[in-house]
């Protein structure tokens, strides 16, 4: 884990030898705004996650671990929220999948 989601392209990008311009091609970025992802002066769109697992053939789930890791953290501290905020967050993301279960129970 890297402080930032940025430091965490950064780091893949140098091991792998890219230049920000290779990667940015890989992932249909300019070089600048890729350069400023890394450097924690823009966001990382989401949706472009996917085409980052397999620049790196990593594993799609961890990396989305990694990125909204990251971006609860910077919502959190922006907020100045406890820890204790995860913990009902967890709460309510279980409670909404319990919702989704109970919705598609079909009764004969």
């Amino acid at each position: 884990m890297k402080a930032t989601f940025g430091e965490y392209i950064r780091e893949l990008r140098t091991d792998k030898g890219l230049t920000l311009t290779e990667l940015a091609a890989l992932l249909k970025l300019d070089s600048a705004n890729l350069s400023k992802i890394e450097n924690g002066k823009r966001e990382f769109d989401e949706k472009r996650l996917d085409k980052l697992a397999n620049a790196f053939d990593l594993d799609f789930e961890k990396l989305k671990v990694e990125y909204f890791g990251d971006q609860f953290a910077k919502k959190m501290y922006a907020y100045n929220c406890s820890s204790e905020t995860l913990m009902v967050a967890e709460e309510k993301v279980n409670y909404l999948k319990s919702i989704n279960v109970k919705q598609t129970v079909i009764k004969f």
